[in-house]
C-alpha cells in the first residue's frame, strides 16, 4: 500500500517558510518530511550547518537543503539559503508535524464535561483531563498526560506522555506538640502560557494559595519537577532531572542545565545560566545576564574553577 502524506510542503511553499528565496530553476518537488543526512531522499529537507555538511548535502539525494551561505558557493537548485540553517530546520519539522490525520480527540481520553477545549488541539489516548481545565488552540496533549482540575493553558502548548500538571503540592504545617505534618492548603491555580514545550514525565504543581506560573515561549525537559508556587519567566530553557522547590522565581531567558537543583525561595536573574548539576542554596539571588554559575553553591564558573584548582592543590 503506497504511505499517505498528509504532510507536505512544494519547494516554494518551503521558500517562503524559511524565508529564502527560491531559485529561478527551482525544482518542482513535493517534500514530506526532515531527515538527517544519512537518510536523505528526494522527498525529505536536510539542513548543513557548514561547508562540510553542504558538501555532504549535496551529494545526497535530499530534494531540499538549508544552508547558510559561507565559503562553499553552490548553483545546485535544492540549496534555501538561509541565515540560521538549524533554525530553519526547526521551521519546517514543527510544520510537518502540525499535518496529522490523527483524531483530535481520542476515544480514549478522559475529558470531563467542564473543561474546554480550543481549536484544533489534539489530545490522546489515556489522557485524563480534569473538572474546569482550560486547554487553548493549536495544543497537543500526549497519551497518558494528567491535567488536574482548574488547570489554564495558553495556546499552542506541547504536553509530552505521562507530564502531570497542576497536581498537590507538597507544603505541610508541623503541629510542634505532636509532631505530626498536617497538608497546608494546597488550592491555588498552575497557568501555563502560550507556545511552552513540556517534557514527558514531568510534574509541575498547582500553587497553594496563589498560582504557578510558566511564562510564554518557556521549553522544559523530561523529569522535570516544579514547585508550588514558582513563577518561570518567558522563554526559559530547563533541561532534564531538574528540581525547584517551592516559590522560586526564574526570570526571562534564564537556562538551567541537567540536575540542578533550587532550594525555596530562590530567585534567579534575566539572562543567567546554571550549569550541570549546580546547587542555589533557599533564598539566595543569583544575578548577572549571560553569566554562567557552576558547583554548590552556585558561584561564577571562573571562580568554581578556582576553587577546584585550589583543592587540587592540597592533595
Amino acid at each position: 500500500m503506497e504511505p499517505r502524506h498528509l504532510n507536505r510542503l512544494t519547494f516554494p511553499e518551503l521558500a517562503q517558510l524559511v524565508g529564502a528565496s527560491p531559485p529561478l530553476d527551482a525544482p518542482e518537488t513535493i517534500l514530506h518530511r526532515v531527515s538527517a543526512l544519512d537518510d536523505a531522499a528526494p522527498d525529505t529537507v536536510v539542513f548543513a550547518h557548514d561547508d562540510t555538511t553542504l558538501h555532504r548535502a549535496l551529494e545526497s539525494h535530499a530534494g531540499a537543503i538549508l544552508a547558510r551561505r559561507g565559503g562553499l558557493a553552490s548553483g545546485d537548485p535544492r540549496v534555501l539559503w538561509v541565515p540560521d540553517p538549524r533554525y530553519a530546520m526547526a521551521l519546517v519539522g514543527k510544520a510537518f508535524a502540525s499535518k496529522s490525520d490523527q483524531p483530535l480527540l481520542h476515544p480514549q481520553a478522559i475529558i470531563h464535561p467542564s473543561a474546554t477545549i480550543g481549536l484544533r488541539t489534539r489530545i490522546a489516548a489515556g489522557s485524563v483531563i480534569e473538572a474546569g481545565v482550560i486547554v487553548g488552540d493549536d495544543c497537543l496533549i500526549s497519551s497518558n498526560a494528567t491535567i488536574c482540575g482548574g488547570v489554564h493553558l495558553g495556546n499552542r502548548v506541547i504536553v509530552q506522555a505521562g507530564a502531570v500538571l497542576g497536581a498537590t503540592g507538597f507544603g505541610y504545617a508541623r503541629n510542634p506538640s505532636t509532631g505530626e505534618h498536617l497538608l497546608f492548603p494546597q488550592q491555588g491555580s498552575l497557568i501555563i502560557e502560550d507556545d511552552v514545550e513540556i517534557g514527558a514525565n514531568t510534574t509541575i504543581d498547582r500553587g497553594a494559595l496563589g498560582e504557578t506560573r510558566i511564562g510564554r515561549g518557556t521549553k522544559i525537559d523530561n523529569l522535570v519537577h516544579i514547585a508550588h508556587n514558582c513563577r518561570i519567566g518567558r522563554n526559559v530553557i530547563i533541561a532534564a532531572q531538574v528540581g525547584l522547590s517551592g516559590s522560586c522565581t526564574i526570570d526571562d531567558n534564564v537556562t538551567i542545565a541537567g540536575q540542578v537543583g533550587l532550594g525555596d525561595h530562590v530567585h534567579i536573574g534575566p539572562g543567567v545560566i546554571l550549569g550541570g548539576q549546580s546547587g542555589v542554596y533557599p533564598g539566595k539571588e543569583v544575578t548577572g545576564p549571560n553569566q554562567i554559575f557552576a558547583g554548590t553553591p552556585a558561584e561564577p564558573r571562573t571562580e568554581y574553577l578556582r576553587s577546584l584548582a585550589r583543592l587540587r592543590r592540597l592533595k
